[in-house]
């Protein structure tokens, strides 16, 4: 009877399930010194006819397992060891260890939202020329280009450098030894043009070229690795396998095939990939007489020259931007010499002539036919004064080196 007596208290003391009126678990409870009616104190709003059947064995309200709700770092900082503890002492891969891994997992993240040690950090650093801003991005896709290891942007502060993508966590700035690539860029912008200039590693001083590690052959203590465009060798934290095309062997050979490279020279090819440097007519002239699509390129850049001062004369020509269309290749209208690693890239894959086309068709069109202030700038052959009105852009024209008069061929 005692029993039931205690289910009914409890059953009545619990109508409603969110009164805030707190009850310790030892008021629940029977004491040996005390008598069983003194146990429970029975609210005055205790209404028989509406008791809800909660059940004594099961706490509906109770929180879920796993879910810790501490708010400061102290007890944050004790929870993780008591995890610890718990991983330490349950059976190896079942499925309680692995739940409480995750647990632990949550907990540090926690952890470090409430106290992130380079929460205080500048955004900007600079250092070795190089502008490190601090990333906001929670992504974990990138590698920190100095120690070679995963950054976990959810834990970890990281930087990216602006002009070069150098990536690197917070703690590793102070250790960078190489100066950004676009400073080199800027003040140096020219290629190697020797085919894997390899000095070999004792020129080295059996060192890596980037950071001075040591390195070997055979891989004792460390991998040596050669970067195909400078011919040096670099330890596997400097250089990654990266493939790049190398000018060199472009320009020589006409091969495209990508190489393994340096992390520090794939940056300065990809900073380098879109800047006019390369006079192929000096470098290499017989690449002309092998490879037909460089001349096909030649002839309509040079048409493209000549058209140039039709349209910046010419008012509609300005209000329809027609130069713009070559905004990416702002060198095709400034000389018909001078190319881009990428122009050749595009040439080689045959985009850069079906463009070009185009773009020659396009400028041809307004001059010849749509505008008639284009057409009378045009030319009378001289010397017949027959036929149709003369451009200097024309395939069965000759133009004058000394008056820039216009025949026919």
């Amino acid at each position: 009877m005692e029993y039931n007596d205690r289910l009914a208290r409890f059953r009545q003391g619990h109508l409603n399930p969110f009164n805030k009126q707190k009850e310790s678990k030892s008021d629940l409870e029977p004491s040996q010194d005390t008598p069983p009616s003194s146990q429970v104190s029975v609210p005055e709003f205790q209404c028989p006819e509406r008791v809800m059947d909660l059940g004594v064995l099961e706490d509906h309200f109770s929180r879920p397992v796993g879910l810790f709700l501490a708010s400061d770092i102290q007890q944050l900082r004790q929870a993780i060891e008591e995890c610890k503890q718990e991983i330490l002492e349950l059976p190896e891969h079942s499925e309680r260890q692995k739940d409480a891994v995750v647990r632990l997992i949550h907990l540090r993240l926690k952890l470090q939202e409430l106290k992130d040690p380079h929460e205080d950090e500048p955004n900007l650093r600079i250092l070795l020329e190089h502008r490190f801003y601090k990333e906001k991005s929670k992504s974990v896709k990138y590698l920190c280009d100095k120690c070679n290891t995963f950054i976990w942007g959810l834990i970890q502060t990281w930087y990216t450098c602006t002009g070069c993508s150098y990536r690197c966590h917070s703690k590793c700035l102070n250790l960078i030894n190489k100066s950004c690539v676009r400073s080199k860029v800027s003040h140096q912008a020219e290629y190697e043009l020797s085919i894997c200039p390899e000095a070999g590693l004792d020129s080295q001083d059996y060192r890596c070229a980037e950071c001075r590690t040591p390195i070997s052959l055979r891989a004792v203590p460390s991998e040596a690795r050669q970067c195909d465009y400078t011919g040096q060798y670099y330890c596997s934290n400097c250089h990654w396998n990266d493939l790049a095309v190398i000018p060199a062997r472009a320009i020589h050979n006409w091969d495209f095939e990508p190489h393994k490279v340096s992390r520090c020279s794939m940056r300065y090819l990809a900073l380098m990939l879109g800047r006019p440097v390369l006079k192929l007519r000096e470098i290499n002239p017989l690449l002309f007489n092998y490879v037909e699509e460089l001349v096909e390129i030649r002839k309509l850049r040079q048409d493209i020259l000549l058209m140039k001062p039709y349209l910046i004369t010419c008012k509609e020509a300005m209000e329809a931007r027609l130069l713009l269309q070559l905004q990416d290749r702002q060198h095709f209208v400034e000389n018909d010499d001078m190319y881009s690693l990428q122009d050749l890239l595009d040439v080689n894959s045959g985009r850069l002539g079906c463009s070009l086309t185009e773009i020659h068709t396009t400028f041809a069109k307004h001059i010849k036919l749509d505008c008639e202030r284009c057409q009378a700038k045009g030319f009378v052959c001289e010397l017949c004064k027959e036929g149709d009105i003369l451009f200097p852009f024309d395939s069965h024209t000759s133009v004058c080196q000394d008056c820039a008069a216009v025949f026919h061929r």
